[in-house]
């Protein structure tokens, strides 16, 4: 009988690049995720009952229990950029991969990935980089042979990165920016999945290791980068921190006053408090590299999805091209 991995959160951006590459290794794959009626786009990733999701919350022993049972390897992907409902940093990034490194080393789990962030740092202003560090930290104790990634922003067609600001390029003249000047290493989603899958079939030594792509641009360089990709102009602004968190501020408040209902998916203090600091590998980090993995340059996959925010999406080369000829 093959081989099972869980992927907690296997569904999401990273975690179904990973379910697919395992199911490739021809592993069977149990996609743990909280909504599995949501994730099953998911199964034919491999043969017939070959990927499965399955009912999973980070936030309860019993639950994570049930998702590795018989598992030979574990990946776990959960991760929030927002605070939401229960979903706090503290039970989801610290909490959370503490229960599944403990489960898992109780259970006799042979491999364990846990899936963190560049910016992990316990001494952090940031809850969101703080919880990292402690997650990590917990996973570390309970698993010492777990592999530890932490990428850089990622990027792929369904990230929630190029994809947000592209469309907002779309629908304005202006991209407001706060840390215009602060420092991204972007890494390709898939490289991220084949670290992941190193991870679980051995072939990367227990550790930590920064995932970061070859180009290492400013936030204001990046937008740039984009929007030449998209084929539009649009004034990119760099604003003060002290906007930021007055916005922050108000945005927040509304969100207390509403008991959640209005949730502050736009901008939080936390993640001002972030943007202050760059987000790239250290120099003397393992990384891709150290994983036999050549990263993926932004330029090689950035047009493949972002073609659809250009003012005649797919058509707009052979827009270009019809001009050129009536010149002529």
């Amino acid at each position: 009988m093959s081989k099972l991995v869980t992927i907690i959160g296997g569904s999401g951006f990273v975690g179904r690049y990973i379910a697919r590459r395992m199911a490739k290794e021809g592993w069977r794959v149990r996609v743990a995720v909280r909504r599995p009626n949501e994730a099953i786009f998911v199964r034919p990733y491999g043969a017939v009952g070959q990927v499965e999701p399955v009912a999973c919350n980070i936030r309860d022993d019993d639950s994570v229990r049930a998702a590795l049972t018989g598992a030979d390897a574990v990946v776990n992907c959960v991760g929030i950029l927002t605070e939401s409902g229960k979903n706090r940093f503290s039970a989801v990034q610290a909490d959370g991969p503490a229960r599944v490194a403990r489960i898992a080393a109780e259970m006799g789990v042979k491999a364990l990935v846990h899936i963190s962030a560049i910016g992990a740092d316990a001494g952090s202003s940031s809850e969101y980089a703080r919880t990292k560090a402690a997650g990590e930290a917990a996973v570390t104790s309970a698993f010492p042979n777990a592999v530890i990634l932490r990428p850089s922003i990622i990027f792929g067609t369904e990230d929630q990165f190029f994809n947000r600001f592209a469309s907002m390029a779309a629908k304005g003249p202006i991209i407001p920016l706060f840390g215009a000047a602060t420092k991204f290493q972007p890494v390709y989603v898939d490289d991220v999945a084949r670290a992941a899958v190193a991870g679980v079939l051995g072939q990367a030594a227990p550790g930590l290791y920064e995932l970061g792509g070859p180009d290492v641009r400013s936030f204001r360089d990046l937008m740039k980068e984009m929007l030449a990709v998209i084929d539009r102009r649009r004034l990119v602004l760099g604003l003060p921190f002290w906007v930021g968190s007055i916005m922050a501020g108000v945005l927040g408040a509304v969100q207390s006053v509403t008991l959640g209902l209005f949730h502050n998916g736009v901008l939080t203090t936390d993640q001002l408090r972030n943007l202050k600091r760059d987000n790239v590998v250290s120099p003397a980090a393992k990384g891709l590299e150290d994983l036999g993995i050549q990263p993926t340059p932004m330029g090689a996959v950035l047009p493949d999805y972002l073609w659809r925010f250009r003012p005649a999406g797919q058509y707009t080369a052979l827009q270009k091209s019809a001009k050129n000829l009536r010149k002529t």
